[in-house]
């Protein structure tokens, strides 16, 4: 029984071998205010097309996980977004048997986009490991280390203990690439002081790993680094001070669990002025790019698989 509901122009371009990216749907419904939710995420299904892919947004709507939305969809999501939950890899059970609306993050894309048969999924960052607690960890390094799906993002979110992820990711097994850079990139900005073993610094140069991983090898777990563009990175010491306080506010509410990303963001947000929202819409266009450029090579040399 075939559980997803896949848009036509994506099953076409999948069936004929052509390239598509996936893109997750929690930056639409919880990430962003309406109307800039909708237009961020109409500028990145462009910006894949650009690039010469076809964009697959992805999300769970009336409990069906859906791969590729139409205009219309897309619009609701937006829209209403305050009604879809948020639905990681481990919730998309509860939300197709309840018939639920939920948005997509890093790991549920990951997961329905394998299943798909899609092989690059662009986003902003991944999660991963929180500051000051250990034990608080995002699934998303778990189910990227499961599926046979490139993630191409900034890094992982500035707002986590970015040594402690790195560390995390290669205890999961996922293989990490520089893109054009040999650190791991702080989201925001695209140092962070902690070196990568391994770099590309073409399409075709990830390709060929890709290749060989995913299709040779039956591996899963890929994450890409791109940097931020440096024209949209943002001050590292105003950055820093803005985290601090929003840890700090996070703390005397008591916020923490699913809440506790979407609040850190908005306070980010908030005291930077509104210059993160924009460093995070360029980043998200810079990763959709570079996860088009890299599809459209994997598809020039792979079989379908």
């Amino acid at each position: 029984m075939n559980l997803l509901a896949i848009n036509e122009e994506v099953k076409a371009a999948l069936d004929g071998g052509h390239p598509v990216v996936a893109l997750e749907s929690t930056i639409i419904a919880h990430g962003l205010p309406w109307p800039d939710n909708l237009e961020v995420a109409r500028a990145l299904e462009q910006e894949v097309r650009t690039a010469g892919a076809i964009p697959a947004t992805i999300a769970v709507v009336g409990g069906i996980p859906r791969i590729g939305l139409g205009p219309e969809t897309l619009e609701g999501l937006a829209r209403h977004g305050q009604r879809f939950g948020k639905a990681g890899a481990s919730d998309l059970a509860v939300a197709m048997a309840r018939r639920l609306d939920a948005a997509t993050t890093v790991s549920a894309t990951a997961f329905l986009a394998d299943r798909a048969g899609i092989r690059l999924f662009a986003t902003g960052g991944i999660g991963g490991v929180h500051r000051g607690d250990t034990g608080d960890v995002s699934y998303d390094l778990a189910a990227m280390a499961k599926a046979r799906v490139a993630v191409v993002s900034a890094g992982a979110k500035a707002i986590l203990d970015l040594p402690r992820t790195v560390e995390m990711l290669e205890t999961q097994g996922v293989l990490v690439l520089g893109y054009r850079t040999s650190e791991f990139p702080a989201f925001y900005s695209p140092r962070s002081g902690i070196p990568l073993e391994h770099r590309v610094d073409s399409p075709a140069e990830a390709a060929v790993v890709l290749r060989t991983r995913f299709f040779d090898l039956k591996q899963g777990g890929v994450l890409a680094c791109n940097p931020i563009p440096s024209e949209a990175a943002l001050d590292d010491g105003l950055i820093q001070a803005a985290i601090d306080q929003a840890l700090h506010e996070a703390g005397e509410r008591g916020v923490r669990g699913k809440a506790l990303t979407p609040f850190l963001l908005a306070e980010l947000a908030r005291t930077t002025g509104g210059a993160a929202v924009v460093a995070n819409r360029a980043l998200a266009l810079a990763n959709a790019r570079v996860a088009a450029e890299i599809a459209r090579a994997l598809c020039g040399m792979t079989p379908r698989s």
